[in-house]
């Protein structure tokens, strides 16, 4: 008897659409979750060819995962559109500009090093005053939105935050309780170092030995979510290699798009002889920050008071991807001085989507003012988010409303707890956290 296919598992019920960003936005069929099965399964059964019309509303998808918690069918929608990006990617010929574009994004994003050179000279593009001038002249409006986007969305940089790497080894407070590993990341490594610090610090507070293992590159997430399957599953292999070297209990993640990704392993080489023993032992040791946390037991260092009111944005791939919801929440009300709200309709994308906010930058900018507003009615003094580039997102169409909104990793608001420095300050990203480098002998980039 033939093995059902995924895609016969939608029974068309419609309970997807009003969940569904990109619905929400055009309440266009074929830019629902049902509508895109549709189309996948004309593709499949040959009664449509793939065209770029039809890629495009494959493209249009965010990949944000809220049908699949809002499936009673229990539809995988995020391997479907995974397996049918590949096919785009490898039937479709992009027009230029878009292959240039795109190009040049997965040359530099999966790369830690480039990424370094590349923040190295937006450092001198910020300080030497041209930024100013560029943005004041007007010049930035003769260039394609997407140029512009990947502007706006630059991050405030330092020297020292771009040259400063991580320890390889971070010694536990007090008796070992765990021996993890921690994945370091690509983007977040070099524009978000104070989520990967005070990362290392939480844990080591928490009595764990933790180690990053050196030479890491990126996971894979950003290339699989845009149909770059090879590429993808090559960065994934050289990633496992690193932990296989790297005794550990437990592979820590503080990144929700990484963790979704890492903790998916198991199934993209489930039918590769060579691979799947070892990307299944990998999966079984993967565990997001906090769930890690909570897993852990009592908290053994003790919480000094934070006196804000917060509000915690769930990342689409912690809550719908990893089902992880309660554990940032507890952890973060167990800071004594917090008040801690959620954002309504918290299960809609805020538009970042990994890379989705520079291939897709209108879109993103529609459903990123739905996330604003919905921001901005829980009335916080600050942002909680599992995933830093949710909060830049965000924070850049606060900006361009003219409002100041500090937002953290949870695990960068813990690690100002338990180091007494109250309050995280300043912009996302690099520095919102003050940051001091763990303790440790050895230091690697």
């Amino acid at each position: 008897m033939a093995e059902r296919e995924p895609i016969e598992d939608c029974v068309h019920c419609g309970f997807c659409l009003p969940h569904c960003p990109t619905y929400q936005s055009w309440g266009e069929e074929m830019d629902s979750p049902r509508g895109r099965i549709d189309l996948m399964r004309g593709l499949r059964d040959g009664k449509i060819p793939m065209t770029p019309t039809v890629a495009r509303h494959f493209d249009q998808c965010l990949g944000c995962l809220a049908c699949v918690t809002a499936c009673p069918s229990g539809v995988k929608y995020d391997v479907l559109i995974e397996e049918t990006r590949a096919k785009v990617e490898r039937t479709q010929r992009r027009p230029l500009g878009d292959r240039l574009f795109r190009g040049m994004v997965f040359a530099l994003f999966p790369h830690p090093w480039r990424l370094r050179v590349a923040g190295a000279l937006l450092l001198l593009y910020a300080r030497s005053g041209l930024r100013w001038l560029v943005r004041k002249s007007g010049i930035l409006r003769l260039l394609p939105l997407r140029l512009r986007q990947m502007e706006a969305l630059t991050p405030e940089l330092s020297w020292a935050e771009l040259t400063r790497g991580l320890p390889e080894r971070v010694p536990a407070v007090g008796p070992v309780r765990a021996r993890v590993g921690v994945v370091a990341g690509c983007v977040q490594r070099v524009f978000f170092p104070g989520v990967n610090d005070a990362t290392l610090r939480v844990l080591a507070a928490e009595g764990c030995e933790v180690l990053v293992p050196p030479g890491q590159g990126c996971c894979g997430a950003l290339s699989m979510h845009s149909g770059r399957e090879e590429e993808s599953l090559h960065l994934a292999r050289a990633l496992i290699e690193r932990f296989e070297r790297t005794p550990v209990e437990t592979i820590v993640i503080n990144s929700a798009g990484c963790g979704s990704h890492l903790k998916d392993y198991a199934r993209l080489f489930r039918h590769d002889p060579a691979w799947a023993e070892r990307a299944a032992a990998f999966t079984a040791k993967v565990k997001d920050v906090h769930e890690f946390l909570v897993a852990l037991g009592p908290p053994r260092a003790t919480r000094h008071p934070i006196h804000a009111r917060v509000a915690y944005h769930d990342a689409c791939h912690l809550a719908h991807g990893q089902r992880i919801r309660s554990q940032p929440r507890l952890l973060l009300r167990g800071i004594p001085g917090i008040e801690l709200v959620d954002v309504p309709d918290g299960e809609q994308c805020c538009g970042s989507a990994g890379t989705y906010n520079l291939f897709q930058p209108a879109s993103a900018d529609e459903i990123g003012a739905r996330k604003v507003a919905a921001v901005l009615r829980t009335r916080a003094q600050l942002l909680a988010a599992g995933n830093p580039g949710c909060t830049l997102h965000i924070q850049r169409l606060l900006h361009a409303q003219g409002i100041d909104l500090r937002a953290a990793h949870p695990v960068e608001l813990l690690d100002a707890s338990i180091r007494g420095v109250g309050l995280p300050a300043g912009e996302p990203g690099p520095g919102s956290v003050p940051a001091s480098p763990p303790a440790a002998a050895t230091r690697t980039g």
